[in-house]
């Protein structure tokens, strides 16, 4: 009997497991690239119902949490794609850069307001990319392609901030993708102190 309810229960907890890969997977989807859709929409995307995706999200705000961590999963694994692509720190800064505007026009949630947070949970979602980026600044400025003046920590806090400004800017109209991308890259490599040839 007790082999017979277990099994009951190991396939109960499989099928949630896999409601909830769904309801997070529809999520990324729709809310990634529609910030203003609603619950409904997502459920419809999982072939699930709205009670379905609130019984594993209680609130759209850890629905759009959970979008934003698997999101920024995305991004970690993609920088280190591009890190490790070699040349110099210049350049696997504007690889850097590439990734991060490629995923940002992929996923507008990234600069939408339903995705702020608490400071606390906003600086654990972006650990992963801001530990990357501290790290390619230290490269940089060991090897004498980023001024070494400047403390790495505003290095690091100049470049998210500009990247969400160009966002922004491409959001409101104001400019277009490839200008705002343009932009933001000459920007930071003037803030970094690089010299193109």
């Amino acid at each position: 009997m007790s082999e017979i309810g277990g099994g009951r229960r190991r396939r109960r907890r499989s099928d949630a497991e896999r409601s909830a890969a769904a309801v997070l997977a529809a999520a990324v989807e729709v809310l990634g690239r529609h910030p203003d859709a609603k619950v409904e929409q997502v459920a419809a995307a999982a072939g699930v119902t709205r009670q379905t995706v609130y019984a594993h999200y209680p609130s759209r705000p850890l629905l759009v949490a959970a979008v934003v961590d698997r999101i920024t999963a995305e991004a970690v694994a993609a920088l280190d794609v591009a890190d490790a692509a070699g040349g110099s720190v210049t350049e696997a800064l504007s690889r850097w850069l590439d990734v991060t505007w490629r995923l940002s026009e992929r996923y507008p949630l990234l600069l939408h307001p339903s995705a702020a947070v608490e400071q606390a949970e906003s600086d654990r979602q972006h650990a992963g990319v801001v530990e990357r980026l501290a790290r390619l600044v230290a490269r940089g400025q060991a090897a004498g392609e980023f001024d070494g003046g400047l403390d790495p920590a505003w290095l690091v806090a100049a470049t998210i901030a500009l990247g969400h400004a160009a966002g922004a800017e491409v959001a409101a109209g104001r400019m277009g993708a490839a200008r705002a991308a343009a932009a933001l890259r000459e920007s930071i490599l003037r803030v970094y102190g690089v010299r193109e040839p």
